[in-house]
């Protein structure tokens, strides 16, 4: 491709290049491996290629993008519009052109491998506190000799039947509220919802009426959102849904998005909008899956990091980018869930936002405390919710410190040469045979290992996509076990590791995993780079962990929870191989699943545990990685697989690593000096 061709972004995959203008989409995906489908061929019949285009600046990528970046709408797609309807702002990739730089999106259906959201209730023992109920009450019918309002002997009745009141009535529910009352000869069935403030009636039903009423639990994390549908009175999961964040064209991590805030005018609002659009979207989904009327939908809760926090209020998240990194507003808020965006639920549901404990430590992190509860741990633990932020939290009855490392999107396999979103085809579980330094692997969709002779048939036609974020940590981790890779990450040459599968590429060495190239699938490596992107995200992690044991004064933890969608799809032994967590005994590390989800599903069924986490928020002590001067240091050390100078006695137990070095020049092995 030429230079002066236009710069192509896909979004969510991340997959950039360059392709001569007057290319359709279609073409542009399928040349840059993007995962954008097609039943007709691109004539403009089946739509699965729908598309949309970012417009405005991208600092990440380098460019700004116009809206005629794109063709005009083309008779094909005019056609199509008339007849079956094409959403606002869509394309259809077949049709559309690109005659300039463009950030294209596809949105999940039209994703052939869509992505796998794993983040999945938990079961756990609530005790039920809801902030909204159902109260049947008889009010009194009018009388001419006393008169006052249907309101009033709303109240009135509530405070003689109940005990409660008096409760504010928004304007929507009032003008309901007469004809209600007399369909439902002077008994009606109210939703109580206890604010902060006071008590609000939320809807109104004539006579009894049985619900149940639900909630829904949010999680709104950089790369996903996932959302939670509960019963409010048995605290039961009723339907489990996740989608792509739609802010992910703005940029992958949060800095991406803190500097298109900064840099773009309009920027914030731009991704508020985004966002609120996805919230939505998710309420709907869940909501039309578990067959519930949006009206019986009339709480939500909320959890996330500072800067989701910030845009989803629709508040500015500049400050959060610099020194010293301050909130607009750290405490829990109650507010009304339209202000969010979310429509698809009942017009009066009110939302919660859990406190956040700093400028880098969110509502999240609050909802794994609240979930996990390390104040109250005999043993000293460390929690740590891995994704494209780690929020870690280290503590015990004596006290609980909380941090942030900028762990950035490899672990989710952006950076990643052959990587991908976890979805069917991709590579998630990689075992290497230390002696023939051969490899197998698994991936998500089928059960059976690569190397099992009915493998490519169980795989289909779509066979193996990419390697996500369990995939290329297992994998690393495997090529060190093998002594495929040394200490410091180098990979050795065929000569230095005695396997074919190392190959040059430039100065560096690359692992091939997998060579569908014969079946005009991917040739999917493990390249020197990836090893690199894998080394600073697991150092970052592994450095904010070690801050925090040194304000507490100690070398080693007695606990490890990983927590977090992608934690719980992580190998404890392979996350110590890379050194990602400290060195414990392997039965002492436990995945939490999506604590975080968990601890927002616990402060939606309890308006107790709201006010426990609010108060526990209140104590943690907070450390800032950006500017404590040991972070670097430990940074540097913890490059190293699994790391410089800190020992890791209980892997040596479990696994031996082989003591090799490779130097980049193709020399042969040599064995290391221990570090001293």
């Amino acid at each position: 491709m030429k230079q002066d061709d236009p710069l192509v972004v896909f979004t969510p995959s991340g997959r950039r290049g360059r392709v001569p203008s007057g290319t359709s989409v279609l073409d542009a995906a399928r040349r840059l491996g993007v995962d954008l489908d097609s039943v007709c061929g691109g004539r403009g019949i089946c739509s699965k290629c729908q598309i949309s285009l970012g417009t405005g600046s991208f600092p990440k990528h380098g460019i700004t993008v116009t809206e005629e970046a794109l063709s005009a709408k083309n008779a094909v797609e005019q056609r199509y519009d008339e007849k079956r309807g094409l959403p606002p702002a869509r394309r259809l990739g077949c049709q559309a052109r690109i005659l300039d730089d463009a950030v294209i999106d596809v949105p999940p259906e039209s994703q052939i491998h869509r992505q796998v959201v794993r983040k999945d209730a938990e079961l756990r023992a609530i005790e039920m506190d809801t902030a909204t109920r159902l109260c049947l009450v008889d009010v009194a019918e009018p009388d001419l000799q006393a008169p006052s309002g249907d309101l009033e002997r709303l109240n009135s009745a509530l405070a003689a039947q109940w005990q409660i009141g008096p409760a504010r009535c928004p304007l929507p529910v009032l003008a309901r509220l007469q004809a209600t009352l007399r369909r439902g000869d002077w008994q009606v069935t109210v939703a109580l919802h206890r604010a902060p403030d006071g008590l609000e009636i939320l809807d109104i039903w004539p006579g009894f009426f049985e619900g149940p009423l639900y909630g829904l639990a949010i999680d709104i994390g950089s790369t996903t959102i996932a959302g939670h549908l509960t019963d409010l009175s048995t605290g039961t999961v009723i339907a489990s849904s996740g989608r792509m964040n739609p802010q992910i064209r703005f940029g992958e991590d949060l800095m991406s998005r803190v500097s298109h805030a900064m840099l773009t005018p309009g920027g914030a609002a731009e991704m508020t909008a985004a966002l609120h659009a996805g919230l939505d979207r998710l309420a709907a989904e869940i909501a039309t899956e578990a067959g519930v009327a949006p009206r019986q939908i009339v709480e939500t809760v909320l959890v996330g990091n500072p800067v989701m926090h910030h845009l989803a209020l629709g508040l500015d998240p500049v400050e959060l980018g610099q020194a010293p990194f301050a909130l607009a507003s750290s405490g829990a808020l109650s507010l009304a869930a339209g202000d969010l965006g979310i429509g698809a639920i009942n017009p009066e549901a009110r939302a919660y936002l859990l406190p956040l404990i700093a400028g880098h430590v969110g509502a999240d992190a609050a909802a794994v405390a609240l979930s996990e509860a390390p104040e109250e741990a005999d043993e000293l633990t460390l929690i740590v919710d891995v994704g494209t932020n780690a929020e870690i939290l280290l503590g015990d009855r004596s006290g609980v410190l909380a941090c942030s490392s900028p762990t950035g999107p490899a672990f989710e396999g952006a950076q990643i040469s052959a990587g991908q979103r976890a979805a069917p085809g991709a590579i998630e579980r990689v075992r290497i045979d230390p002696a023939t330094k051969e490899p197998r692997f698994k991936v998500i969709g089928c059960e059976l290992w690569s190397d099992d002779p009915d493998f490519a048939e169980t795989v289909g036609p779509a066979g193996v996509t990419g390697i996500c974020g369990s995939g290329i940590i297992e994998a690393v981790a495997e090529m060190r076990l093998a002594g495929l890779v040394d200490m410091s990450g180098l990979i050795g040459s065929a000569a230095q590791t005695g396997s074919e599968r190392c190959r040059p590429e430039g100065r560096t060495q690359s692992y091939l995993l997998h060579d569908g190239s014969s079946a005009g699938g991917p040739v999917i490596a493990v390249t020197q780079t990836d090893i690199r992107a894998i080394q600073l995200a697991k150092a970052a992690l592994y450095a904010g962990a070690r801050l925090l044991m040194d304000r507490r004064g100690v070398d080693r933890v007695e606990r490890v929870v990983l927590a977090g969608a992608f934690g719980a799809h992580i190998s404890p032994l392979h996350a110590m191989v890379l050194g990602m967590i400290p060195d414990v005994p392997l039965d002492r590390v436990r995945s939490a699943g999506n604590a975080a989800g968990t601890g927002a599903r616990i402060a939606l069924c309890s308006v107790a545990a709201r006010r426990k986490i609010e108060e526990v928020v209140r104590r943690i002590e907070k450390v800032e990685t950006a500017t404590e001067p040991r972070f670097q240091e430990h940074f540097v050390a913890a490059n190293a697989l699994p790391h410089a100078s800190d020992p890791f006695p209980e892997l040596a137990r479990q696994r031996h690593l082989p003591e090799v070095v490779f130097n980049a020049d193709g020399g042969g092995n040599r064995r290391r000096r221990r570090p001293r």
